[in-house]
């Protein structure tokens, strides 16, 4: 169906009313308003002025299994008939939460077998300090309190998700982070490592978290958290052997391993989850987006027995939110999974549109504002450098690309996100190989014409 929107008053009350996320409200009120996104389907959304767009961002990293599923629609129709809401707070629980959770423990190999839920990715990562920081209270070490994240990380936009997080550009507002957390470089190796091996620059970013523990204290430290791949912070791809460096230095000090799979989960790496690409264990795991797909709001914390353990006896865990567990939003999560194993996504971005995605990923390196391109699965990014022997960037600063070449990418009828001077992608697994020919297609129009425009 497709409704008769007036896209002129639409944009009138969005300037007026509405506030969108993580935007520049002078800059919405001076280009008249945002893009109006009325509908979608496969790789491709469709907004008020007529345009068709190529999904490259899978909306933001989540829509795994393309749009237009009329099974999930189904599925949570049926559901809201049958029983739309309870919660899980008066010892009380639904059948599609318990489903899923069995079903998402399974997707661990049952090591993490239980499961909390929550409605985002941020909410997950605050469940993550609440829970970690009780465990060590419990556990008769009250004082390990600390967190190690990366600087550049993203791991929500709540007070403890900010926080976590390494970007100094949200740290500025609301006087963040709050105490209790530490930031390490990340394994960033086109930025900060190109002199290097990469393998022996892992280790080094490795090793500046033994560092930071030892500084601190090790009977401080409560976890280190970490996307298996900086999804936000530009698709930073560890080398090959960071996270087993990584887990044998939180093994050696008792320190808890968290996973933030949020944008890695559900299939994005060619494993069901990015931990298992990567070869590493953690003790917990954060999940959201690919979860459902994006059809409904929902995330979870899968956790280990020992930690579960330990709090069964500390009496109630007062933590919680209304829609934890909703019936709704499980059963289409449950739906969702469903569908990623019956069509078989996760081997497919494995063994077939991940390669084929690397491999035309690779044909752009011959362009002169190409520095690298890298991929896992179907993951993605493209630095733009105005110097390829050096990584120079643009007016000697990092962001000043980017924007640009993003911005002729959706001229061009292609969606994806700048994140400094990186070109990022994260396209629906159910992308084809000619969508990825096309794809590359229009980045590439649009580092030819950014020369033009970063003159002007």
């Amino acid at each position: 169906m497709t409704r008769n929107y007036d896209i002129a008053e639409l944009k009138r009350l969005d300037v007026a009313h509405h506030l969108p996320a993580q935007q520049d409200y002078k800059l919405i009120e001076d280009m008249g308003g945002s893009r109006i996104v009325t509908r979608a389907e496969g790789c491709y959304i469709h907004d008020g002025d007529g345009n068709r767009i190529l999904d490259g961002m899978s909306g933001l990293w989540c829509v795994n299994i393309g749009y237009g599923r009329s099974e999930l629609a189904d599925v949570a129709a049926e559901q809201m008939r049958e029983l739309p809401y309870y919660n899980t707070f008066f010892k009380t629980v639904t059948p599609p939460a318990v489903l899923l959770a069995q079903k998402i423990s399974s997707l661990t190999g049952d090591r993490l077998p239980h499961i909390f839920f929550n409605s985002s990715g941020s909410e997950a990562n605050d469940t993550v300090l609440r829970m970690v920081r009780h465990y060590w209270k419990l556990k008769g070490q009250p004082q390990r309190t600390v967190f190690i994240s990366r600087h550049n990380a993203y791991h929500g936009s709540t007070v403890a998700g900010v926080s976590l997080g390494g970007m100094k550009v949200m740290h500025a507002q609301g006087d963040l982070p709050i105490p209790g957390v530490e930031h390490v470089r990340q394994p960033y190796w086109f930025n900060e490592g190109r002199d290097m091996d990469p393998v022996a620059f892992g280790k080094l970013c490795a090793a500046a978290i033994e560092e930071r523990i030892l500084a601190v204290g090790p009977e401080k430290i409560a976890a280190f958290i970490g996307e298996p791949v900086q999804g936000a912070g530009g698709v930073i791809i560890p080398p090959p052997g960071y996270w087993q460096e990584v887990e044998a230095i939180c093994r050696k000090y008792g320190i808890l391993l968290v996973a933030d799979e949020v944008i890695c989960g559900f299939g994005r790496t060619g494993s069901w989850f990015g931990h298992q690409t990567y070869g590493f264990q953690p003790d917990i795991i954060s999940m959201a987006k690919g979860l459902s797909s994006g059809y409904m709001p929902i995330s979870a914390n899968a956790v280990s027995k020992e930690i579960v353990d330990v709090l069964k006896t500390g009496g109630d865990f007062v933590h919680g939110y209304t829609y934890s567990g909703h019936p709704v939003a499980a059963a289409v999560a449950l739906r969702n999974i469903e569908i990623m194993e019956r069509e078989h996504l996760v081997e497919r971005v494995r063994d077939d549109v991940g390669p084929y995605l690397a491999k035309a990923l690779a044909t752009l390196n011959d362009h002169p504002l190409v520095g690298e391109t890298r991929s896992v699965g179907l993951i993605g990014a493209v630095e733009i450098v105005a110097d390829k022997a050096t990584g120079a960037r643009f007016g000697g600063q990092e962001g000043t690309a980017g924007p640009i070449v993003r911005d002729l990418c959706i001229e061009h009828g292609l969606m994806v996100r700048a994140i400094r001077d990186s070109i990022v992608l994260c396209p629906p697994l159910i992308i084809s190989h000619e969508q990825i020919d096309t794809l590359i297609g229009i980045i590439r129009s649009a580092l030819d014409a950014a020369p033009a425009a970063l003159a002007a």
